[in-house]
């Protein structure tokens, strides 16, 4: 079958094969046909080892498919379900799951690395970002890394919500619980930004201010709900004309320090600075111990929507299917596996909001 495959942390493209073999297959385990992936810049943080992930790789979280054969004892999910990846699994039975905190669960990170393909070259064997690997044509996965979905719901969304949608919109909804009127801020206008605007404008934001040096992403940001779109330097200035002297809630989607500092001073005393970019282990964010017990502004890091995440994936889809979230509008560009390069480009000049890989 065809996978694409980074073979060195540090390559800016991948290798696009066709004799690769997804491996793993057995009891607790699921085969699934992939029909598309989503490209999301934890991708690239990945390929450029800002995200751990041990090389060789198949990359591609954002992925949905159908169920082909399950192992033995894997109940949930038959052949021929639909189903998105899900790249953070939750055990369901330590600390964090028993406290209904799944998305905190750390198990699934013991299988960092663990072989999911093989190439027929050699007999390399690489694994799939973070337990998954979608930017292949099949995967071989652990039961709990998949989510069922409606069998109506199109493979490109269904892809979409298995990261980025997620992330942004349980933020807003689960993280943040933005309140209605409120002045929202979003530092960062790719997929989880857009997304973490339609979870705000959800909530009922009356002002949801899109910040971003990238002048197309911001009027593309307009479409989804933002009542303004500004460049970073404008942000400042805004922030100190509301009421209060900023916005009641800040979204941070870029993963920098930098910009987690900035969405500090643009909140309110008392107001929220919530981070759902994926950053380095090295970016340090700053902040006096007086400023922080003075302006009591809180920081909240949201971690795949904060909250488990099946529910939060439900509440996507419910909220796709009644209109007001938009999931095919934020599929800006399409290609095939074969041109996953161009995508990769595509995100990294910011042409794309997002590109989706279809997988046949």
């Amino acid at each position: 079958m065809r996978a694409a495959v980074l073979h060195k942390t540090g390559q800016d493209t991948l290798d696009v094969r066709e004799d690769v073999t997804a491996v793993g297959f057995g009891p607790g385990t699921v085969r699934v046909r992939m029909r598309a992936a989503g490209l999301c810049h934890s991708d690239l943080s990945a390929m450029s080892g800002v995200l751990p992930q041990p090389a060789p790789f198949v990359p591609g979280h954002e992925g949905a498919g159908d169920v082909v054969e399950v192992g033995a004892g894997v109940t949930g999910v038959v052949p021929g379900d639909r189903v998105v990846l899900c790249w953070m699994a939750p055990c369901g039975r330590c600390v964090h799951c028993e406290r209904g905190r799944g998305h905190l669960c750390v198990a699934s990170l013991r299988r960092l690395g663990a072989p999911g393909f093989r190439l027929a070259e050699g007999g390399t064997e690489a694994s799939g970002f973070y337990g998954t690997g979608a930017f292949a044509e099949e995967v071989v996965v652990a039961a709990d890394a998949v989510i069922k979905v409606p069998a109506d719901l199109p493979y490109e969304a269904a892809a979409l919500i298995g990261c980025g949608v997620t992330t942004g919109i349980g933020a807003a909804v689960n993280t943040a619980r933005v309140e209605p009127g409120a002045a929202v801020a979003v530092i960062g206008a790719g997929g989880v930004g857009v997304a973490a605007v339609q979870g705000a404008r959800v909530c009922g934001a009356a002002r949801i201010t899109v910040v971003d040096p990238v002048a197309s992403r911001r009027e593309r940001a307009l479409a989804f709900g933002a009542t303004e779109a500004i460049t970073p330097e404008e942000l400042k200035a805004t922030a100190k004309g509301l009421p209060g002297g900023g916005f009641d809630h800040v979204f941070e989607a870029v993963g920098r320090a930098a910009t987690v500092r900035a969405g500090y001073d643009a909140a309110r005393r008392g107001g929220a600075v919530v981070v759902i970019g994926a950053g380095a282990q090295d970016d340090l964010a700053q902040f006096t111990m007086a400023e922080l017990f003075f302006n009591e502004k809180r920081l909240l890091p949201s971690l795949y929507g904060g909250a488990p995440v099946a529910g939060t994936v439900a509440l996507v889809v419910d909220l796709w299917r009644a209109g007001r979230i938009d999931l095919e509008g934020m599929i800006t560009h399409r290609v095939g596996l074969a041109d996953v390069n161009r995508a990769i480009e595509q995100m990294r000049s910011g042409e794309a909001l997002r590109t989706v890989v279809s997988l046949g």
